[in-house]
């Protein structure tokens, strides 16, 4: 597979990654299975999409756990990234970015991970309570400890700034211009996608110019840009999809021409190429520092994400893609 690299330390990666957290967290608890699960990271290592992405509070806990079981295997295939920040409790989450804590979570990180170093240690969300800048100086010192090798920032929920007028990503970017003065970036994970583009016009161009590297979650719409998903059909009241605004019946229906245009893009590049790599193709020409990170549990959409590394879209596909109607639905 083709390599990027992240940030100045120029980690090298493979070019489409691995998100485990529907193998334990957010998607469907009664589809997880985790000898499955183990199968799709093996598969994901074998094919050469080595970024494996994780979070403590997926499961919680779980999601580190199943990993370390894969890791333990083949920890020199592999490439973890994971993230610290956010508590779960009782149906609620909240943030914790006391040094202390972040230094003992990371110390329980991996012994979950079964591995002696984080290749990226990734802060979650921002402790309103404690001075990001303090957080992210515990985290410095994890790398000047052997314990992380790279720091990433994920990006700021977004429904609070729009609200306030701002632009999606403004407070993101605040929050990099504080901690960059502390440690340097290597990576910024945020959404990405055909259907969510909104990265592209200040976040991404940020990383860019100053070298960052660039994790774009949920590449493939939370899976609705497979196209395999059925308006109507319904989801597990477990699942983050239930909730979603643009998972309702009527707004699937009404963003199909979102698919729809994906597809007319895939028939021309042969009978066996999906909506979904269309979608990867996509986000992997936004720029060479963008590593698309899809979420999945099963080894063969593993084997179809990892394969759209080698399909390249048209400047006519990429203009198709540019022109199809946004997406209708949102938090906001």
């Amino acid at each position: 597979m083709e390599r990027r690299t992240i940030g100045a330390a120029a980690l090298a990666v493979g070019a489409v990654g691995l998100g485990c957290m529907p193998m334990s967290w957010a998607y469907s608890a009664s589809r997880q299975r985790g000898d499955e699960s183990l199968r799709a990271v093996h598969r994901a290592l074998d094919l050469g999409s080595s970024l494996l992405d994780t979070a403590d509070m997926y499961g919680p806990f779980t999601n580190e756990l199943l990993v370390g079981r894969a890791l333990k295997e083949r920890r020199s295939d592999a490439f973890v990234s994971t993230k610290v920040g956010l508590l779960v409790g009782d149906q609620h989450i909240v943030a914790n970015g006391r040094p202390g804590y972040v230094k003992r979570a990371c110390d329980a990180s991996l012994r979950r991970l079964q591995t002696d170093v984080i290749d990226l240690y990734q802060l979650h969300r921002a402790d309103p309570e404690i001075p990001v800048e303090e957080t992210w100086g515990a985290m410095a010192e994890l790398v000047r400890a052997g314990k992380v090798r790279a720091l990433g920032l994920c990006a700021v929920g977004a429904r609070a700034g729009r609200r306030s007028g701002a632009r999606l990503h403004d407070a993101t970017i605040r929050q990099l211009e504080r901690v960059q003065q502390v440690f340097p970036v290597s990576a910024v994970e945020a959404e990405l996608s055909v259907w969510s583009p909104e990265a592209l016009e200040t976040l991404l161009p940020w990383c860019e110019t100053r070298g960052v590297g660039f994790l774009a979650a949920m590449p493939l719409g939370n899976g609705f840009l497979t196209g395999r998903l059925r308006p109507g059909a319904g989801f597990e009241a477990d699942d983050i999809r239930a909730r979603h605004p643009r998972f309702t019946a009527e707004m699937m229906a009404a963003n199909q021409p979102v698919v729809a245009g994906l597809r007319r893009v895939a028939r021309r590049h042969g009978e066996h190429v999906t909506p979904a790599q269309v979608a990867l193709a996509w986000v992997l020409a936004q720029g060479r520092h963008v590593v698309p990170v899809p979420g999945t549990k099963q080894e063969r959409w593993v084997t179809e994400n990892a394969t759209a590394t080698t399909l390249r879209l048209t400047p006519e596909d990429l203009r198709e893609v540019a022109e199809l109607p946004p997406a209708q639905g949102s938090w906001d």
